[in-house]
């Protein structure tokens, strides 16, 4: 397993941080992010969009996935509001028909994201001890 650890100060170097993880994913990756709200999951995934030329990525909290066009497609996947096991409705998104074909990300989806997929990357985004600063795991992105 190979694991990478940053520190991330500020919303912009969230931001950064994710384009360049983003510039690494490929098609059919699959990604767990984790962390408590606010902890900068959604800040993330609009880094990994810029890597893709996307330009605005919202929350998905209410929608639960969004989906946004680019050369390689990115799935943007908010669990929160499934918690309590609403896997009905988490089967209902019929990730599997993008898996291949696109990049997906999906926060709060420890216990969904094992139901696509045996291998994927975990990124786990923690609170420091300044305001702004974060700690971010990754593990298993071995490119």
């Amino acid at each position: 397993m190979s694991e990478e650890i940053s520190t991330v100060t500020s919303a912009a170097g969230m931001q950064n941080l994710g384009e360049q993880i983003g510039k690494r994913l490929q098609a059919g990756d699959v990604v767990l992010l984790r962390g408590e709200l606010g902890a900068g999951k959604t800040t993330f995934t609009q880094g990994v969009g810029r890597a893709l030329g996307i330009v605005e990525i919202t929350s998905p909290t209410f929608v639960i996935a969004q989906i946004y066009p680019s050369a390689t497609p990115l799935v943007h996947v908010d669990a929160y509001r499934l918690i309590g096991g609403a896997f009905a409705v988490f089967d209902d998104l019929d990730l599997e028909s993008r898996i291949t074909t696109s990049i997906t990300l999906i926060e709060w989806g420890s216990g969904f994201i094992e139901r696509l997929v045996e291998k994927f990357i975990e990124i786990d985004i923690e609170f420091g001890s300044e305001t702004d600063e974060r700690t971010v795991t990754i593990r298993n992105l071995e490119r």
